[in-house]
This record gives C-alpha cells, sequence and structure tokens, in this order.
C-alpha cells in the first residue's frame, strides 16, 4: 500500500517530465531534470525504494542562505530525473529557526521500519548567526516526497561524555581559554578534548553530517564537530528522531568534514573532505569494523590527474546501486560560491581496491561499468 501512494504521487506530481533521455554520466556538466532545468539539490542525500532513488538536496539561489528549502527529485535509473517539488520548506514565520534566510545544508533522509516515517536529518544554520549556531535538525513525513514536518533543531549530546574518552580528558582546566589556535599547545589540548569540555553543558557542535543505517536497523548520526576539528559519531533512538547517550569522537583534530558512509562486506568505508571551506581538496577515506570505531585512514580515495583536489569537488554521499553487487557511486559537489545554484554535481565509480575505496576521473561512464568488474 505504501508504495501504491508513492507511485500515485510520483506520477501525479511528474506527469508533465518529457526530457527523460539521458543514458550515462557526464560529471560537472549542467544536469538538466525532466523540466530541462538544471537539478538544484546540492549536498544531496539519497534514498531507494521499490525501485525508486529519491535525491534531496538544497534549493540554492544566489547565495548560501535558504529561500525555499529541501528540494527532491525522482529517478528509476538514476540518469533522469524528475522535479518532484519541496520535501521541507522554509518557513515564512520570523521567530522559526528553519525561517527564510536560515541555512539548512546536507539533508539526508532515512525510513524508520518501526514506525513506518521518513525522517530528515540536516545541518541547520541560525538565521544571521553566521554558522556559530552549528546545530542539527530534524523533520519528518509519512512519504518520501514529503512534505516533512520540522520537529527541532539542537546540539547534540548535552551533558554526555563520548564513549572513548579517558576520565582524565573531562576535567576543566582553566589554561584551556587562553590557548591561541594553532598552537602545538592548542593541538594537543584539543586532540585532549578542548571542545569536548567547552561544549559539556551546552550541546556538542554539529555541523557537515550524513546518517547511515546500518543492516540491524541501528542508525547513526555522523557530523563535524568541535569547531570542524574532530569527526562525532553518534547512534540514534529506535524512531530516529533523536539522540541516544552513546558517540565516540573519530580522528581527533584531524579536520574532516562533509562525511559520507557506506558498507561493503563487512567493512565500513568513509569519505571525508579537509576543511578549505568552498575550494576542493584532498579527499580523505577511513574503514573501520565498527560504525563507533576504531576507523583508520586510507588516504586519498580519488586516483589520477586533479585527484589532490577530488576532481574540484567535495564529498556529500556515497550510494549503493540497487540490483548490483559492490557497486557503490561517489557522489560529490563542484561548489560555485559565486552562484551557487550553478554548483555541479561530481558522480564517479568506486572500486575496492586492496581493501581501500577509490575512484577515478571519467568524461563520461554508465552503470555497466560495475559489470566490467572483478568478483
Amino acid at each position: 500500500m505504501r508504495f501504491l501512494l508513492i507511485l500515485s504521487l510520483i506520477i501525479t506530481q511528474s506527469c508533465t517530465g518529457q526530457n527523460l533521455n539521458n543514458s550515462s554520466f557526464t560529471p560537472g556538466d549542467i544536469w538538466k531534470d525532466a523540466d530541462g532545468n538544471h537539478i538544484n539539490a546540492h549536498g544531496g542525500g539519497f534514498y531507494y525504494e521499490d525501485g525508486t532513488y529519491f535525491w534531496y538536496g538544497e534549493h540554492k539561489n544566489q547565495n548560501s542562505l535558504a529561500q525555499v528549502g529541501v528540494r527532491v527529485y525522482s529517478s528509476d535509473d538514476l540518469y533522469n530525473w524528475k522535479n518532484e517539488g519541496v520535501a521541507l520548506s522554509v518557513s515564512t514565520d520570523p521567530n522559526s529557526e528553519i525561517t527564510t534566510g536560515s541555512v539548512i545544508e546536507r539533508p539526508k533522509v532515512i525510513y524508520n521500519k518501526k514506525t513506518d516515517k521518513y525522517v530528515m536529518w540536516f545541518h541547520l544554520e541560525l538565521k544571521g548567526q553566521g554558522y556559530a549556531a552549528a546545530r542539527t535538525g530534524v523533520a519528518i513525513s509519512d512519504n518520501p516526497l514529503g512534505p516533512f514536518k520540522y520537529i527541532k533543531s539542537f546540539r547534540p549530546n548535552t551533558k554526555i561524555w563520548p564513549k572513548n574518552i579517558d576520565d582524565s580528558e573531562k576535567v576543566y582546566n582553566e589554561e584551556d581559554e587562553k590557548l591561541e589556535w594553532w598552537t602545538p599547545e592548542w593541538k594537543e589540548s584539543l586532540i585532549d578534548g578542548l571542545y569536548v569540555r567547552r561544549d559539556f553543558e551546552e550541546g556538542q557542535m554539529s555541523r557537515d553530517m550524513t546518517v547511515y543505517v546500518d543492516d540491524d536497523g541501528k542508525a547513526y548520526h555522523v557530523h563535524s564537530s568541535e569547531e570542524n576539528q574532530t569527526l562525532h559519531i553518534s547512534l540514534l533512538t529506535d524512531d530516529y528522531l533523536d539522540f541516544t547517550d552513546t558517540y565516540v569522537r573519530v580522528q581527533e583534530g584531524g579536520q574532516n568534514e562533509a562525511p559520507a558512509v557506506f558498507k561493503s562486506g563487512n567493512t565500513y568505508y568513509m569519505i571525508t573532505s579537509g576543511l578549505t571551506g568552498w575550494d576542493p581538496n584532498p579527499a580523505r577515506s577511513f574503514k573501520s569494523k565498527s560504525m563507533l570505531g576504531p576507523w583508520e585512514k586510507l588516504g586519498n580515495p580519488a586516483v589520477g590527474e586533479e585527484a589532490e583536489l577530488t576532481f574540484r569537488s567535495q564529498s556529500t554521499f556515497v550510494l549503493p546501486v540497487a540490483g548490483k553487487k559492490d557497486a557503490y557511486i561517489y557522489m560529490g559537489d563542484r561548489w560555485n560560491p559565486k552562484n551557487h545554484r550553478d554548483g555541479r554535481y561530481i558522480w564517479l565509480p568506486i572500486s575496492i581496491t586492496n581493501g581501500k575505496p577509490e575512484f577515478k576521473w571519467h568524461d563520461e561512464w554508465d552503470l555497466s561499468f560495475f559489470d566490467t568488474l572483478a568478483p
């Protein structure tokens, strides 16, 4: 019944599509939807159900402030996408946390089998505060096309210590406040929990993020925290609407953002970027036998010319291709800070080589790439 409702909505809202004739990916090119418009879904997250992929992303205008909200597209082949409208709309109420002019980034949607609800998590910055709020927001819907109802935003893990922090690192030190950024003393204190201690009472910072649902149904929220210096991975509640008291610090002081997680066999992989604002940098990759770590460094997964800039992109998601074994697509954004709506999408096939994820540049490619991989 749920699938019939979804199918009915897609047919009703998207019957006007006429330009569905793509049969390959051309990374970096203008990517038009069924109406002939450049797809506007940046920092995207993806969800697959019953033969349909859903692409959620930031609707961008000239700048990065939210004027519309989170847009959703649908596809049955990954090449051709129909604009299904706005999944989560900004509010016209100036007192709303998601009012017009706030910052809504990296929306990710997961489905909860127990509650039969779709849950969207995203990075939220409050209007007029730049990137100081560092909150995560959550919304809920009865179907993947929305509309999603905004629930709340917050800084997570208030008055909770990470599972992998020593008791000695929990002790507040008055000297912490006197440390100058980028000094050896600051770096040492950072690794030892400087910002975890600082934000213990009010909640930990949460900026670039993703969510991941494991095979056992447990969901994890992965986000850049501690002034973007350290990743946090948190176990969500059974309904996926809140945080439990279980979280860990990952790559302390490693300066990772833009996390994207996937699983191949019994191994979890994560691709991230460094911190260079809107400018590209070398991607990083990690692997673990548990979502809660420990995570092992693997190096830059990009290979070839311009790999040092991740082909001028930043990671946003890794998508398992339905119906194909060990088929994963690196999904990145090529940002254009002078005109955010003109940001391009860099999708490239991932290979697992000697236990490490790798992706190379292709001017054009299609899903048959995965048919050529050695078993």
